[in-house]
């Protein structure tokens, strides 16, 4: 059995006294009766020249199998032949390279250690991530070519300036310091998903409404609109890196729950959450009728040798210190790509074949809703092939 070590190395989860799956599998072709399954022209039986022994863990869900086999095989190869095998590539985000005289915003998948604060994903693809950008410059009339400007009024320019949609700094139209606002406001437009730009034109829509100006407050609300829909094509992972914190839970077993912690994209964990001492209910199965239906409720039960004050939440708390204290702010720019491609492989997977539940952190963590959806987990008997939403 792999030892349990960082999360950068193979690890394995003590399964004490539990059952395996009925009729195993294994990686020989065996269905469980000891012969190996017969492949044509393909022979699966083990040679002394090829084997000595066969190592194996038991994870519980596709995500935790997809992050033991990635770090096993790192382990016995190497981080590029793990990635080459496994088709991991660094998912595409959008950067605003602040560090320029006039920031502009482009879609990379190259993460620089520098630049970490000011790269917003991971997208699905590079051709959401375009999507989203393309959508977001409409908004603004900040600069979108490359070329390091020395602006001069003889610049030839582009069409974005002939078509009002760019400062155009290149030619002297604008000041530094207007250009230098207009980047502050698709910066701020960036950090907050959207939602400053859409309290800004929702105010004014408000005001011209109050005043009387209904044709303003129309076209107003037009670009709330717009604004909505541009905000809308960033999913909620995206996020600048270094504050891509989250929750990840995912099915073990019948009555727990493996946790693992996203610490500025990287992953961290798994810590195994039992359940066993949490009831979930829905008032709609219990009385047969969505009239006065409540929500997912909780009724915490004691463990046998634990006291009253020792309830879900506090066992919750103290798991997910733990994990704050064993994760490490990422400084190996390659790991954390693989980290990224990984939790982008299971995010973006259709909802009805994604297992687990993610949570991610506002101000403080979601506790009710995570104790909701562990128990959800755990205690229904959810297995780990069966999908989660």
């Amino acid at each position: 059995m792999l030892p349990p070590t960082d999360i950068s190395a193979p690890y394995n989860r003590a399964y004490a006294g539990r059952v395996p799956p009925k009729a195993p599998r294994d990686l020989l072709g065996r269905d469980g009766s000891g012969d190996p399954a017969p492949v044509a022209g393909i022979s699966r039986r083990p040679g002394p020249a090829r084997s000595r022994c066969v190592e194996w863990t038991t994870a519980g869900s596709d995500f935790e199998s997809l992050l033991c086999l990635y770090q096993a095989t790192a382990a016995f190869f190497s981080l590029p032949e793990a990635r080459k095998r496994l088709k991991l590539f660094v998912p595409y985000t959008v950067r605003f390279a602040a560090e320029n005289a006039f920031p502009r915003v482009y879609v990379t998948n190259r993460l620089a250690k520098k630049a970490l604060n000011e790269t917003y994903g991971p997208f699905p693809s590079r051709a959401a991530a375009e999507r989203y950008t393309d959508a977001m410059l409409d908004l603004f009339k900040l600069r979108r070519c490359w070329e390091e400007l020395e602006p001069y009024p003889e610049h030839p320019g582009c069409v974005y300036g002939e078509m009002k949609k760019c400062l155009a700094p290149c030619q002297e139209r604008c000041t530094p310091e207007q250009y230098s606002d207009e980047s502050a406001r698709v910066r701020a437009f960036l950090e907050t998903g959207g939602r400053s730009l859409l309290a800004a034109v929702a105010q004014e829509r408000d005001d011209a409404s109050a005043a009387m100006e209904f044709e303003r407050a129309a076209e107003l609300h037009t670009r709330w609109q717009k604004v909505k829909s541009a905000s809308d094509l960033a999913p909620e992972l995206v996020t600048a890196l270094p504050r891509l914190h989250a929750v990840l839970l995912q099915p073990c077993g019948e009555g727990e729950v493996a946790v693992f912690l996203v610490h500025s994209g990287c992953l961290a964990g798994p810590e195994i959450f039992t359940t066993r001492d949490i009831r979930a209910a829905r008032a709609q199965e219990e009385t047969g009728s969505s009239l006065f239906a409540q929500p997912l409720m909780l009724q915490p039960v004691a463990l046998e040798g634990e006291s009253e004050a020792a309830g879900p939440e506090d066992r919750l708390r103290d798991l997910l210190q733990r994990l704050q204290e064993r994760a490490k702010t990422p400084t190996d720019m390659a790991l954390l790509g693989d980290h990224l491609a990984l939790l982008k492989r299971w995010y973006y997977r259709p909802e009805k074949s994604r297992t687990g539940r993610i949570f991610f952190a506002d101000k403080d963590w979601p506790w009710r809703r995570m104790l909701n959806g562990a128990a959800a987990l755990g205690n229904r008997g959810v297995a780990a092939s069966e999908p989660v939403a």
